[in-house]
C-alpha cells in the first residue's frame, strides 16, 4: 500500500510547467475546491507571532551565538533576521493565493469524459507527450501534507487509479486504405449483351440490393429463400455464436467494475472448559457467533489491459457477425444456384426426352425400309443403338434432379421426406438485366470475408497491447471487507458500532523474473498481428480476383449462349432436312446419326451455356457482398446481426 501512495504522489502530484485550473475527484472534504485559506491563516498567525516576540528585543543587540553560527554555516543556512511590518506585510504579499480551478483547463479522454493523464500538453510542445510533473516550490510542501493522509486511505486509493487509468498500452487499430487501383480488371469490361432474347449491361457503382434474388423475378425461388431463412440450422448455429460473442465482450466489460460478494455466516460451537478465563460455576463453553459481512474487490485498470482485452473481444464479435453475413450470403447464393440447376436437369431432361422421341420416330422409318428391304441390317442395328444411347443419357438426368430437389429442401431447413412444393424452370426465371460493379474502394467493405479478416486483424492488434500490459505492475485492491458480528441474532442489529469491523487491502505486483515468458508472448501477438495484416491483405486480393473473374466471364457466358444458340438452330434445320432425304431414300442411315449426334449435343450444350450464364450472374451477386448491408433485419446499434 505505501508502495502505491508513494508512486500516487510521485506521478500525480508533481506537475511542472503545466496550467492547473481544475480537478475532477473529490480529493478533500473541502471538495468542489481545495483551498489553501486555513492553512495561510495558520502562517499569518505564526509569523506575527515571531515578528511580535523579535520586535521587543529589537531595541537589544542580538546575543552572540557562536554555536549557533557554526550550526547554520554547516547547514547552509542564513541566520534570521528580524522582521518589521514592512518586512512582514512584504512576506504576506509572497504567499501564494488561491485560484478558482477551471474545469475546462484540464486535458480530458475524448471518449471517457476523465482527466486523461497521456494527454497532458506541455507549453510548446507536442499534444500526447508526458511532461515530469512537478508543484512549483512554494506549494510543493502543502500539497504533499495535504493530500499524504488522504491518499492512504483505500476510497482515495481506488478514485486515484481510475482517473489516472486513460491509458491503453500498445499500438491502436487502424483500418486499411482502399487499394490503389481504379479499376477491377486490368481491361476494359465489354458489354454482355443479348443472347437468346435476355440483354444484360454493367452498371457501375450500383449499389446491391438486400434481397438481389428477386431480380430474377421468380415467385417459388422467392418463397423459398424465406422459409430458408428462417428454418436453416447453419443460419441458427451463427446467431448463436453471435450472441455468444456478443455476451463475451460484455462478460469481458464486468471487469472494469469492482466485484461486491455478500456473506451471512452463523456459527455455534463449543470450546474448551479448562481453556475458559475466568473459570467460573456460570461460565458456559457454548456460544454463537453471527457475522455478516460485504466483500469489495476491485482490480483498477490502469495500463490498459482489460481495455485491450475488450477490444480484441469485440474484434472477435466482429468476425462472428461477418461471419453470419457470410453464412446468410452463401445460404441464398446457393439456393439461387440450385434453382437454376434444377431448371437446368429439367430442361436437359425434356430435350433428351425430345431427342428420345425423334431417334424412335427414325427406328420406326428405318424399320420400315428394312422390312422393304431397301437398307440392310446394319443400319437398322445403328438406328437401334443411337435410340439406346439417348435413352441411356436420361436416367442419369433424372437422379441429378432428385439430388438437386433434396439440397434444396435440406439447405431450407427440412427433411427430404417432407418435399418441395415449388418447382423451378427457366420459364419461371428472368435474367437480371443490371449487373453492378463495384468501386475498388467499396469492395473491401462489402465483402464479408474481407471485414471478418479485417477484425482479425483488429484482434491481433489488441491482443499486442494485453501482452504488454501484462509484464508492467498490476495493481489490485485485494478485499475490502465490512461486516458486523455478533453473539446473538437479535444483538446483530441494535449492538451498534461496537459490532462492526472492517479489513482493507491493496497490493502492487511487478513481475521480476519469468523466464522471459512475458517477453515472448508479446513477440508471439506481435508475430501475429503481423500475421493478421498479411492474412488480410491475401483475403482483399482474393476478393479483387473474384470480383474480376466473374465481371469478366459475363460476357464470355454471352457469346458462348449465342453460339450455342446458333449452333442448336443449324443442327435441328439439319436434322429435319435429313430426315426428309432419308424417307426419299436420299441418304443412308449413318448420315443420319451423324446429325442426330451433333443435334444432340448442340441442344444440350444450348441449355447448359443458358444455365451458366444465369448462375454466373448470381456468382457475380455473391462476389460483390450481396448486398448484406442493405438488410433491414439488422440492428446495427447493438451490432448482434439479428
Amino acid at each position: 500500500m505505501w508502495l502505491i501512495t508513494k508512486a500516487l504522489n510521485t506521478v500525480a502530484f508533481q506537475p511542472n510547467n503545466i496550467s492547473w485550473a481544475s480537478y475532477s475527484l473529490d480529493l478533500s472534504p473541502r471538495h468542489p475546491e481545495f483551498k489553501f485559506a486555513p492553512v495561510v491563516r495558520e502562517r499569518r498567525r505564526r509569523r506575527k507571532k515571531q515578528c511580535s516576540d523579535q520586535a521587543s528585543d529589537s531595541a537589544h543587540d542580538r546575543t552572540p551565538n557562536p554555536i549557533g553560527d557554526i550550526l547554520r554555516k554547516i547547514r547552509r543556512q542564513k541566520p534570521r533576521q528580524t522582521c518589521g511590518p514592512e518586512k512582514y506585510a512584504e512576506r504576506v504579499a509572497d504567499i501564494p493565493r488561491h485560484r478558482p480551478f477551471d474545469a475546462a483547463a484540464l486535458p480530458t479522454n475524448a471518449e471517457s469524459g476523465q482527466f486523461d493523464i497521456c494527454r497532458l500538453t506541455v507549453p510548446g510542445g507536442e499534444q500526447g507527450s508526458v511532461a515530469p510533473m512537478r508543484m512549483p516550490r512554494d506549494c510543493s510542501g502543502l500539497v504533499k501534507r495535504s493530500f499524504g493522509t488522504l491518499a492512504l486511505t483505500p476510497i482515495a486509493l481506488a478514485s486515484m487509479l481510475v482517473g489516472f487509468s486513460g491509458c491503453a498500452v500498445g499500438p491502436n487499430f487502424q483500418p486499411a486504405q482502399p487499394p490503389p487501383v481504379s479499376s477491377v480488371t486490368s481491361q476494359a469490361l465489354k458489354t454482355p449483351g443479348t443472347a437468346a432474347g435476355e440483354h444484360q449491361t454493367f452498371s457501375h457503382g450500383a449499389d446491391i440490393p438486400a434481397d438481389w434474388w428477386t431480380l430474377y423475378r421468380s415467385p417459388p425461388l422467392n418463397s423459398l429463400i424465406v422459409r430458408a431463412l428462417s428454418d436453416n440450422s447453419d443460419l441458427a448455429a451463427a446467431q448463436a455464436a453471435l450472441r455468444a460473442a456478443n455476451a463475451t465482450v460484455q462478460a469481458q466489460r464486468g471487469f472494469f467494475f469492482p466485484t461486491i460478494d455478500a456473506n451471512y455466516s452463523p456459527t455455534r460451537q463449543k470450546v474448551s472448559s479448562s481453556v475458559l478465563v475466568p473459570s467460573t460455576p456460570t461460565q458456559t463453553p457454548y456460544f454463537t457467533l453471527q457475522t455478516a459481512q460485504l466483500t469489495v474487490t476491485y482490480a483498477p485498470d490502469v495500463f490498459g489491459g482489460n481495455r485491450r482485452q475488450v477490444e480484441a473481444l469485440q474484434a472477435q464479435a466482429d468476425v462472428q457477425r461477418f461471419q453470419l453475413e457470410a453464412t446468410y450470403l452463401t445460404l441464398t447464393s446457393n439456393i439461387v444456384l440450385g434453382a437454376i440447376q434444377e431448371a437446368s436437369l429439367r430442361e436437359q431432361i425434356a430435350a433428351t426426352h425430345k431427342i428420345i422421341k425423334i431417334e424412335r420416330e427414325l427406328l420406326e422409318l428405318v424399320q420400315r425400309r428394312y422390312n422393304a428391304g431397301q437398307v440392310g441390317l446394319l443400319d437398322l442395328a445403328a438406328q437401334k443403338a443411337a435410340l439406346a444411347q439417348s435413352e441411356q443419357t436420361l436416367p442419369p438426368l433424372e437422379t441429378a434432379l432428385a439430388r438437386q430437389r433434396d439440397a434444396l429442401i435440406a439447405l431450407s431447413g427440412h427433411f427430404s421426406g417432407e418435399g418441395l412444393p415449388e418447382r423451378f424452370e427457366f420459364s419461371s426465371l428472368r435474367l437480371p438485366a443490371k449487373l453492378p460493379v463495384s468501386l475498388p474502394s467499396a469492395i473491401i467493405q462489402q465483402r464479408p470475408d474481407v471485414r471478418a479478416a479485417e477484425a482479425n486483424w483488429h484482434a491481433a492488434t489488441a491482443h499486442v497491447g494485453v501482452a504488454i500490459a501484462n509484464r508492467l505492475p498490476q495493481f489490485n485492491i485485494n478485499g475490502t471487507n465490512v461486516g458486523r458480528q455478533s453473539a446473538s441474532f437479535v444483538d446483530f442489529f441494535v449492538c451498534g458500532p461496537t459490532c462492526t469491523f472492517w479489513t482493507i487491502a491493496g497490493s502492487a505486483t511487478e513481475r521480476i523474473f519469468d523466464g522471459f515468458t512475458l517477453e515472448q508472448q508479446q513477440r508471439a501477438a506481435e508475430a501475429g498481428l503481423d500475421q493478421a495484416a498479411a492474412q488480410y491483405r491475401s483475403t482483399a486480393i482474393g476478393a479483387f480476383q473474384n470480383i474480376a473473374d466473374a465481371l469478366q466471364v459475363l460476357e464470355g457466358d454471352a457469346k458462348t449462349l449465342r453460339a450455342a444458340e446458333a449452333s442448336a438452330t443449324a443442327a435441328e434445320l439439319s436434322l429435319t432436312l435429313t430426315r426428309r432425304q432419308l424417307e426419299l431414300g436420299q441418304v443412308n442411315v449413318l448420315e443420319v446419326l451423324t446429325v442426330q449426334n451433333t443435334y444432340q449435343q448442340a441442344i444440350i450444350a444450348k441449355i447448359q451455356a443458358k444455365a451458366n450464364r444465369y448462375a454466373d450472374t448470381a456468382a457475380l451477386f455473391q462476389a460483390s457482398g450481396g448486398g448484406w448491408w442493405n438488410r433491414s433485419d439488422v440492428n446495427a446499434d447493438e451490432g448482434s446481426g439479428w
